[in-house]
Protein backbone atom coordinates (compact mmCIF):
# COMPACT_ATOMS: atom_id res chain seq x y z
CA UNK A 1 0.00 0.00 0.00
CA UNK A 2 2.97 2.31 1.04
CA UNK A 3 4.54 1.81 -2.92
CA UNK A 4 1.25 2.16 -4.37
CA UNK A 5 0.93 5.68 -2.25
CA UNK A 6 4.76 6.82 -3.31
CA UNK A 7 4.22 6.03 -6.82
CA UNK A 8 1.00 7.78 -7.37
CA UNK A 9 2.67 10.54 -5.81
CA UNK A 10 5.54 10.40 -7.68
CA UNK A 11 3.19 10.58 -10.59
CA UNK A 12 1.14 13.62 -9.62
CA UNK A 13 4.28 15.45 -9.25
CA UNK A 14 5.18 14.98 -12.24
CA UNK A 15 1.48 16.08 -13.48
CA UNK A 16 2.24 19.23 -11.41
CA UNK A 17 5.63 19.78 -13.17
CA UNK A 18 4.36 19.28 -16.55
CA UNK A 19 1.24 21.36 -16.06
CA UNK A 20 3.42 24.15 -15.35
CA UNK A 21 5.20 23.74 -19.08
CA UNK A 22 1.76 23.33 -20.74
CA UNK A 23 0.70 27.13 -19.25
CA UNK A 24 4.25 29.06 -19.85
CA UNK A 25 4.39 27.12 -23.15
CA UNK A 26 0.74 28.22 -24.26
CA UNK A 27 0.29 30.55 -27.19
CA UNK A 28 -3.20 31.53 -26.22
CA UNK A 29 -5.46 32.21 -22.83
CA UNK A 30 -7.15 28.65 -22.77
CA UNK A 31 -4.07 26.95 -23.12
CA UNK A 32 -2.67 28.68 -20.11
CA UNK A 33 -6.32 27.98 -18.40
CA UNK A 34 -6.16 24.05 -19.01
CA UNK A 35 -2.72 24.04 -17.13
CA UNK A 36 -3.79 26.03 -14.41
CA UNK A 37 -6.10 23.22 -14.19
CA UNK A 38 -4.02 20.26 -14.52
CA UNK A 39 -1.86 21.97 -11.87
CA UNK A 40 -4.83 22.45 -9.28
CA UNK A 41 -5.82 18.94 -10.07
CA UNK A 42 -2.26 17.08 -9.35
CA UNK A 43 -1.50 19.51 -6.73
CA UNK A 44 -4.45 18.34 -4.47
CA UNK A 45 -3.78 14.16 -4.16
CA UNK A 46 0.09 15.38 -3.16
CA UNK A 47 -1.48 17.67 -0.11
CA UNK A 48 -4.60 15.48 1.04
CA UNK A 49 -4.05 12.82 3.99
CA UNK A 50 -6.57 10.27 5.16
CA UNK A 51 -4.61 10.46 8.26
CA UNK A 52 -4.38 14.09 8.75
CA UNK A 53 -7.53 15.90 9.45
CA UNK A 54 -5.85 19.35 8.61
CA UNK A 55 -4.48 18.31 5.59
CA UNK A 56 -7.95 16.77 4.09
CA UNK A 57 -9.18 20.48 5.59
CA UNK A 58 -6.67 22.32 3.70
CA UNK A 59 -6.51 20.70 -0.14
CA UNK A 60 -10.50 21.24 0.66
CA UNK A 61 -10.19 24.86 0.58
CA UNK A 62 -6.95 25.19 -1.67
CA UNK A 63 -9.42 23.86 -4.51
CA UNK A 64 -12.27 26.11 -3.38
CA UNK A 65 -10.48 29.23 -3.84
CA UNK A 66 -8.58 28.14 -6.75
CA UNK A 67 -11.55 27.15 -8.28
CA UNK A 68 -12.91 30.73 -7.88
CA UNK A 69 -9.87 32.20 -9.23
CA UNK A 70 -10.00 29.84 -12.50
CA UNK A 71 -13.55 30.88 -13.06
CA UNK A 72 -12.54 34.50 -12.69
CA UNK A 73 -10.01 34.10 -15.02
CA UNK A 74 -11.66 32.28 -17.57
CA UNK A 75 -14.79 34.26 -17.45
CA UNK A 76 -12.09 37.22 -17.81
CA UNK A 77 -10.25 35.37 -21.10
CA UNK A 78 -13.96 35.06 -22.74
CA UNK A 79 -14.32 38.70 -22.10
CA UNK A 80 -11.47 39.58 -23.75
CA UNK A 81 -12.38 37.14 -26.76
CA UNK A 82 -15.92 38.92 -27.33
CA UNK A 83 -14.80 42.18 -26.71
CA UNK A 84 -11.58 42.64 -28.21
CA UNK A 85 -11.59 45.91 -30.04
CA UNK A 86 -13.17 47.81 -26.73
CA UNK A 87 -10.15 49.71 -25.38
CA UNK A 88 -12.43 50.86 -22.47
CA UNK A 89 -12.91 47.82 -21.38
CA UNK A 90 -9.10 46.43 -21.43
CA UNK A 91 -8.14 48.47 -18.30
CA UNK A 92 -10.90 46.55 -16.82
CA UNK A 93 -10.15 43.06 -18.26
CA UNK A 94 -6.35 43.35 -17.13
CA UNK A 95 -7.64 43.94 -13.36
CA UNK A 96 -9.99 40.96 -13.53
CA UNK A 97 -6.95 38.65 -15.10
CA UNK A 98 -4.38 40.24 -12.76
CA UNK A 99 -6.68 39.51 -9.81
CA UNK A 100 -7.32 35.98 -10.47
CA UNK A 101 -3.58 35.14 -11.03
CA UNK A 102 -3.10 37.25 -7.78
CA UNK A 103 -5.53 34.86 -5.89
CA UNK A 104 -3.81 32.03 -6.92
CA UNK A 105 -0.70 32.96 -6.11
CA UNK A 106 -2.10 33.72 -2.29
CA UNK A 107 -1.11 37.76 -3.00
CA UNK A 108 -2.49 40.21 -0.91
CA UNK A 109 -5.43 41.27 -0.62
CA UNK A 110 -6.64 37.50 -1.76
CA UNK A 111 -4.42 35.64 0.86
CA UNK A 112 -6.88 35.23 3.78
CA UNK A 113 -6.69 31.59 2.54
CA UNK A 114 -2.64 31.18 1.90
CA UNK A 115 -1.69 30.93 5.98
CA UNK A 116 -4.59 28.33 7.25
CA UNK A 117 -3.70 26.10 4.16
CA UNK A 118 -0.08 26.59 4.80
CA UNK A 119 -1.11 25.28 8.85
CA UNK A 120 -2.26 22.08 7.12
CA UNK A 121 0.68 21.03 5.07
CA UNK A 122 3.74 19.52 5.32
CA UNK A 123 7.55 21.35 4.56
CA UNK A 124 7.68 19.67 1.78
CA UNK A 125 4.43 20.91 0.34
CA UNK A 126 4.72 24.06 1.71
CA UNK A 127 7.99 24.46 -0.51
CA UNK A 128 6.21 23.12 -3.52
CA UNK A 129 3.26 26.05 -2.74
CA UNK A 130 5.39 28.63 -1.72
CA UNK A 131 8.06 28.50 -4.95
CA UNK A 132 6.49 26.33 -7.98
CA UNK A 133 3.06 27.53 -8.16
CA UNK A 134 3.74 30.97 -8.59
CA UNK A 135 5.79 30.35 -11.51
CA UNK A 136 2.49 29.59 -13.87
CA UNK A 137 0.15 32.97 -12.07
CA UNK A 138 3.38 34.81 -12.55
CA UNK A 139 4.16 34.35 -15.70
CA UNK A 140 0.94 34.58 -16.66
CA UNK A 141 0.30 37.98 -15.03
CA UNK A 142 3.58 39.55 -16.92
CA UNK A 143 1.05 39.04 -20.10
CA UNK A 144 -1.17 41.43 -19.39
CA UNK A 145 0.29 43.38 -16.78
CA UNK A 146 -1.83 46.27 -15.32
CA UNK A 147 1.27 48.39 -13.58
CA UNK A 148 -0.55 50.89 -11.66
CA UNK A 149 -2.78 48.37 -10.12
CA UNK A 150 0.29 45.88 -9.34
CA UNK A 151 2.41 49.18 -7.99
CA UNK A 152 -1.15 48.73 -5.08
CA UNK A 153 -0.41 45.03 -4.72
CA UNK A 154 2.89 45.50 -4.15
CA UNK A 155 2.37 47.94 -1.07
CA UNK A 156 -0.15 45.68 0.23
CA UNK A 157 1.96 42.43 0.12
CA UNK A 158 5.03 44.35 2.06
CA UNK A 159 2.69 45.97 4.71
CA UNK A 160 0.66 42.81 5.26
CA UNK A 161 3.48 39.89 4.90
CA UNK A 162 5.14 41.83 7.70
CA UNK A 163 2.48 43.10 10.52
CA UNK A 164 1.01 39.62 9.46
CA UNK A 165 4.28 37.83 10.88
CA UNK A 166 4.79 39.41 14.12
CA UNK A 167 2.07 38.30 16.46
CA UNK A 168 2.30 34.33 14.91
CA UNK A 169 3.56 31.56 16.89
CA UNK A 170 3.41 28.74 14.18
CA UNK A 171 6.39 28.67 11.82
CA UNK A 172 4.48 27.85 8.79
CA UNK A 173 2.11 30.82 9.55
CA UNK A 174 5.38 33.00 10.16
CA UNK A 175 6.66 31.52 6.45
CA UNK A 176 3.61 32.07 4.94
CA UNK A 177 3.67 36.09 5.55
CA UNK A 178 7.18 36.01 4.57
CA UNK A 179 6.28 34.43 1.28
CA UNK A 180 3.77 36.97 1.08
CA UNK A 181 6.01 39.96 1.82
CA UNK A 182 8.66 38.53 -0.91
CA UNK A 183 5.55 37.99 -3.10
CA UNK A 184 5.55 42.17 -3.09
CA UNK A 185 9.64 41.76 -4.04
CA UNK A 186 8.91 39.33 -7.11
CA UNK A 187 6.10 41.40 -8.49
CA UNK A 188 7.98 44.59 -8.51
CA UNK A 189 11.38 42.39 -10.28
CA UNK A 190 8.54 41.05 -12.89
CA UNK A 191 8.07 45.07 -13.55
CA UNK A 192 12.03 45.23 -14.83
CA UNK A 193 12.65 41.97 -16.87
CA UNK A 194 11.77 37.74 -16.73
CA UNK A 195 14.95 37.32 -15.99
CA UNK A 196 15.21 39.32 -12.92
CA UNK A 197 12.26 37.81 -12.05
CA UNK A 198 13.76 34.25 -12.58
CA UNK A 199 16.85 35.00 -10.60
CA UNK A 200 14.76 36.52 -7.55
CA UNK A 201 12.58 33.09 -7.58
CA UNK A 202 15.83 30.85 -8.12
CA UNK A 203 17.51 32.75 -4.82
CA UNK A 204 14.28 32.74 -2.68
CA UNK A 205 13.56 29.16 -3.45
CA UNK A 206 17.12 28.57 -2.47
CA UNK A 207 16.52 29.69 0.48
CA UNK A 208 13.07 28.95 1.66
CA UNK A 209 14.26 25.67 0.50
CA UNK A 210 17.18 25.36 3.52
CA UNK A 211 14.35 26.69 5.78
CA UNK A 212 12.30 23.79 5.34
CA UNK A 213 14.62 21.08 5.01
CA UNK A 214 15.78 22.48 8.46
CA UNK A 215 12.23 22.59 9.90
CA UNK A 216 11.47 19.45 8.19
CA UNK A 217 14.57 17.72 9.91
CA UNK A 218 13.92 18.85 13.27
CA UNK A 219 10.69 18.51 12.94
CA UNK A 220 9.49 21.77 14.16
CA UNK A 221 6.43 23.49 13.50
CA UNK A 222 6.29 26.06 16.59
CA UNK A 223 8.44 29.22 17.77
CA UNK A 224 8.24 27.67 21.32
CA UNK A 225 9.94 24.32 19.90
CA UNK A 226 12.76 26.58 19.25
CA UNK A 227 13.29 27.72 22.71
CA UNK A 228 12.91 24.59 24.65
CA UNK A 229 14.67 22.19 22.37
CA UNK A 230 18.67 22.05 23.72
CA UNK A 231 20.13 22.15 20.05
CA UNK A 232 23.78 22.71 19.37
CA UNK A 233 25.32 25.84 19.02
CA UNK A 234 26.40 25.12 14.86
CA UNK A 235 22.23 24.25 14.08
CA UNK A 236 21.58 28.30 15.96
CA UNK A 237 24.33 29.66 13.70
CA UNK A 238 22.98 28.16 11.14
CA UNK A 239 19.40 29.03 12.01
CA UNK A 240 20.77 32.63 12.14
CA UNK A 241 22.43 32.67 8.88
CA UNK A 242 19.83 31.07 7.16
CA UNK A 243 16.71 33.68 9.06
CA UNK A 244 19.09 36.96 8.55
CA UNK A 245 19.35 35.82 4.47
CA UNK A 246 15.51 35.11 4.17
CA UNK A 247 15.21 38.75 5.99
CA UNK A 248 17.54 40.35 3.32
CA UNK A 249 20.35 41.54 6.13
CA UNK A 250 23.61 42.36 3.66
CA UNK A 251 26.12 40.65 3.56
CA UNK A 252 23.98 37.83 3.03
CA UNK A 253 23.02 36.11 -0.45
CA UNK A 254 19.34 37.13 0.62
CA UNK A 255 20.42 40.89 0.35
CA UNK A 256 21.77 40.68 -3.03
CA UNK A 257 18.47 40.39 -5.69
CA UNK A 258 16.67 43.14 -3.25
CA UNK A 259 19.39 45.70 -3.76
CA UNK A 260 19.33 44.82 -7.69
CA UNK A 261 15.57 45.71 -7.26
CA UNK A 262 16.24 48.84 -5.12
CA UNK A 263 18.86 50.19 -7.77
CA UNK A 264 16.81 49.42 -10.60
CA UNK A 265 13.61 51.59 -8.54
CA UNK A 266 15.81 54.35 -7.60
CA UNK A 267 16.77 54.98 -11.06
CA UNK A 268 13.47 55.07 -12.05
CA UNK A 269 12.16 57.63 -9.37
CA UNK A 270 10.23 55.22 -7.48
CA UNK A 271 11.34 56.65 -4.26
CA UNK A 272 7.89 56.65 -2.25
CA UNK A 273 7.38 52.60 -3.12
CA UNK A 274 10.74 51.53 -2.24
CA UNK A 275 11.14 53.39 0.98
CA UNK A 276 7.96 51.11 2.09
CA UNK A 277 9.42 48.18 0.65
CA UNK A 278 12.54 48.62 2.96
CA UNK A 279 10.94 49.46 6.11
CA UNK A 280 8.62 46.67 5.75
CA UNK A 281 12.03 44.71 5.03
CA UNK A 282 12.87 45.56 8.46
CA UNK A 283 9.91 44.75 10.27
CA UNK A 284 10.56 41.34 8.77
CA UNK A 285 14.04 41.44 10.29
CA UNK A 286 13.11 42.38 13.63
CA UNK A 287 10.66 39.27 13.96
CA UNK A 288 13.00 36.65 13.06
CA UNK A 289 15.67 37.95 15.00
CA UNK A 290 13.45 38.16 17.95
CA UNK A 291 12.95 34.44 17.06
CA UNK A 292 17.00 34.37 16.92
CA UNK A 293 17.81 36.10 20.04
CA UNK A 294 14.91 34.25 22.09
CA UNK A 295 16.88 30.73 20.80
CA UNK A 296 20.16 31.92 21.99
CA UNK A 297 19.61 33.62 25.06
CA UNK A 298 16.42 31.11 26.84
CA UNK A 299 18.07 27.87 27.91
CA UNK A 300 15.15 25.49 30.03
CA UNK A 301 17.29 24.01 32.84
CA UNK A 302 14.28 21.36 32.59
CA UNK A 303 15.10 19.91 29.17
CA UNK A 304 18.64 19.55 29.59
CA UNK A 305 18.23 15.86 28.89
CA UNK A 306 16.59 16.60 25.80
CA UNK A 307 19.06 16.48 22.96
CA UNK A 308 18.47 17.06 19.33
CA UNK A 309 20.39 14.73 17.50
CA UNK A 310 20.59 15.55 13.39
CA UNK A 311 21.49 12.76 10.39
CA UNK A 312 25.48 14.18 9.78
CA UNK A 313 24.58 13.74 5.89
CA UNK A 314 21.98 15.43 6.01
CA UNK A 315 23.52 18.35 8.23
CA UNK A 316 26.41 18.59 6.20
CA UNK A 317 23.82 19.82 3.39
CA UNK A 318 22.69 22.73 5.34
CA UNK A 319 26.20 23.36 6.42
CA UNK A 320 27.10 23.50 3.05
CA UNK A 321 23.96 26.02 2.03
CA UNK A 322 24.93 28.41 5.29
CA UNK A 323 28.17 28.73 4.07
CA UNK A 324 26.70 29.89 0.61
CA UNK A 325 24.42 31.92 2.26
CA UNK A 326 27.37 33.72 4.02
CA UNK A 327 29.66 34.12 1.63
CA UNK A 328 27.92 34.26 -1.56
CA UNK A 329 27.72 38.31 -1.39
CA UNK A 330 30.98 38.44 -1.30
CA UNK A 331 31.65 36.33 -4.47
CA UNK A 332 28.78 38.60 -6.56
CA UNK A 333 30.06 41.82 -5.46
CA UNK A 334 33.27 40.61 -7.18
CA UNK A 335 31.62 39.92 -10.59
CA UNK A 336 28.59 42.71 -10.40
Amino acid sequence: MNLYNNSSKMFFFFMLMFSTLISISSNSWIGCWIGLEINLLSFIPLISNSTNLLATEASLKYFLTQSIASINFLFSILLKMILLKNFEMNYFLSIMINSSMLMKMGSAPFHFWFPNIVEGLSWFNNFILMTWQKITPMIILSYYINKNFIFFIIILNVIIGALGGLNQTSLRKLMAFSSINNLGWMLSSILISENMWMFYLIMYSFLISIMCLFFYMLNMFYINQLFINNMNSLIKINLLINFMSLGGLPPFIGFFPKWIIMNFMINNQLYLLIFIMIMTSLVILFFYIRIIYSTFMFNYLKMKWFKIFVNNKKFSLINMFSFFSLTGMIFNSFFF
